[in-house]
């Protein structure tokens, strides 16, 4: 008769056996339930159309993931069987774990790239313009990598005058996407007209460091323009698409960058002879309007204004003097009659006043008490003044004068008739 055993007995014995008897499985399936745990394991079910298996990938090898694990996604696992011997399940203990049908990189690389242009990452309205003469440019990229000399070359020919400052970084392995994201942080602090952020030409394991999400986080947010400049004109990167312009190699990104100093030289020349030219069309009209406020200036100066003020005078004048000839000879001919008229009058005037100044002398003479010497008559006067009888009063004194004589008397009576 067979004993019986515990539960955990019989569990431990199908956990050793199977165990011992798949230590490696690989096994290609659908994958489901997929559950992200915070201690850094994944849960998931991979199954397909008759059957599933639970699986687990432990934060170790989960880690080493190159892609995100999604649901419906096809895939190949390299893993162990083992048993969770408390619920006496059975599961597969996850070692590796790659697309089916696809490289692991480049499913990682795809779905990386879906869910930053879901972000807007690569929006073209966020891109940033480069400047058209940058003078201060930081350039990311391996200090020993043959990409930073082809920069300094293209830049030293196209246009000496930009200043390059190195950021020595990492640009494959493990470590070479953080310290690619750290100097494009501290880059983009330092004030700089614009960064360039590769190196040369690789297998895509080599350029993945540009494929990163960290790298793809930290251009984004950098303020400064960014250059991605990875790789050869075939090779695309996630950089490629979030940095404000996609530069096929590192030489293209500085002549893409930089001017050309030729071309600028030329263009220079061309903008000189435009300028002699224009400068000279621009003398000659500034000489022509010249002459003519100069003619101007003669026709409205104040001197010429005078010269005319003068002229008229000088014309008012010898008018003024025509007219005044004109008006004497005029007034003197009509003057001429007069005065004639004036002097036979006056003479006839003076004839009849000396007449009349004959004829009152004459009186006069006859008038003059001293030639009055009819016999009973006398001329009174009072106080030197001739006065007839009829002012005096009685008791004044008067004076009675003939032509021989002169007699004071006093009023003593009055008598009338």
């Amino acid at each position: 008769m067979i004993s019986p055993v515990s539960v955990s007995t019989l569990n431990e014995q199908i956990k050793n056996l199977l165990e011992s008897t798949f230590v490696r499985v690989y096994v290609e399936g659908e994958l489901s339930r997929i559950t992200y745990h915070n201690s850094g394991h994944i849960y998931f079910t991979l199954k397909d159309a008759g059957s599933s298996v639970r699986c687990v990938m432990f934060r170790g090898n989960a880690s080493k993931l190159r892609f995100r694990l999604e649901e419906g996604l096809k895939v190949l696992i390299d893993g162990a069987i083992t048993l969770y011997k408390p619920r006496g399940e059975y599961q597969i203990n996850v070692h590796m774990v790659e697309p089916a049908g696809h490289g692991a990189l480049a499913l990682a690389y795809e779905q990386l790239k879906q869910r930053l242009g879901e972000k807007g990452y690569f929006a073209p309205e966020r891109k940033k313009a480069l400047p058209k003469m940058p003078k201060r440019i930081a350039l990311i990229t391996s200090a020993t990598g043959a990409a930073l000399q082809d920069m300094l070359h293209v830049s030293e020919q196209r246009w000496p005058l930009a200043r390059l400052y190195l950021y020595d970084v990492l640009v494959q392995g493990e470590n070479a996407a953080p310290s690619i994201a750290a100097a494009l942080r501290t880059a983009d602090s330092a004030g700089y007209d614009a960064i360039v952020v590769g190196r040369g030409g690789g297998s895509i394991e080599d350029l993945w460091a540009f494929n990163e999400e960290i790298v793809a986080d930290a251009i984004y947010a950098c303020m400064t323009p960014v250059v991605s400049a990875v790789g050869h004109e075939i090779d695309w990167v996630i950089s490629d698409f979030v940095a404000d312009l996609r530069a096929p190699t590192p030489s293209a990104a500085m002549q893409m960058l930089l001017p050309d100093q030729n071309e600028m030289l030329l263009t220079i020349d061309a903008l000189m002879g435009q300028y002699d030219a224009t400068m000279r069309q621009k003398f000659h009209r500034f000489g022509e309007q010249v002459s003519a406020l100069r003619q101007a200036y003669g026709r409205h100066s104040i001197e010429q204004k005078l010269a005319l003020q003068l002229s008229e005078i000088t014309q008012l004048k010898a008018r003024f003097s025509q007219t005044l000839s004109f008006k004497l000879e005029s007034m003197q001919r009509e003057l001429l009659p007069l005065q004639q008229q004036f002097d036979q009058r006056h003479e006839a005037i003076m004839r009849t006043k000396r007449s009349e100044l004959v004829q009152l002398q004459e009186a006069l003479k006859l008038q003059d008490p001293k030639r009055k010497t009819k016999k009973g008559y006398a001329q009174l006067s009072r106080n030197g003044k001739v006065i007839a009888l009829g002012d005096l009063k009685e008791g004044e004194h008067f004076d009675a004068m003939d032509d021989t004589r002169r007699v004071t008397a006093l009023v003593e009576k009055i008598t009338a008739f």
